[in-house]
């Protein structure tokens, strides 16, 4: 089981390595041994975030990063309960949380954050159960959002 927390891991830190990548408005693509060099279009909607905005909405991107993070960690440790309060306090649906989301004029985004941050509410509870696979499976559905909206947005 602990091989599966630290796989899960893994790929989340691969994943955020690649998705960060694409913030330009256009990356470049190398296809392994042919090392031909291509130029991807990002057609991902940008939020038209003013650059103050834009920074503080990556910090709390990041924060989550470092939430999921702890809780992988923990989970692997069976630290459920510990878990559970990052799960509340950091992804969860807080009235800051809250005030951020609405605060967004892209009905979509807004609409990705508040799931996300509900499902950080239900991630929260479902460790609590103690049970391994429904909290894997509650973390997953979390990480869900994460990369729906990473797909579908960019700062």
């Amino acid at each position: 089981m602990r091989k599966i927390v630290i796989v899960i891991g893994l790929l989340f830190s691969v994943g955020l390595g690649i998705n960060s990548s694409a913030e330009d408005k256009t990356h470049r693509v190398d296809e392994g041994s042919h090392h031909k060099m291509h130029f991807v279009e990002d057609s991902r909607i940008s939020l038209g975030l003013s650059p103050a905005m834009k920074q503080h909405q990556l910090a709390n991107m990041r924060a989550h990063v470092e939430a999921v993070q702890s809780i992988i960690g923990l989970l692997s440790e069976g630290g459920f309960d510990k878990a559970s309060d990052i799960a509340y306090s950091k992804l969860g649906l807080t009235e800051e949380m809250k005030k951020m989301c609405n605060s967004f004029e892209n009905e979509t985004f807004k609409n990705l954050g508040l799931a996300f941050h509900k499902s950080g509410d239900a991630l929260g509870e479902t460790l609590k159960t103690k049970d391994m696979t429904k909290s894997l499976r509650a973390l997953q559905t979390t990480m869900t959002y994460c990369v729906q909206c990473h797909a579908t947005f960019r700062q």
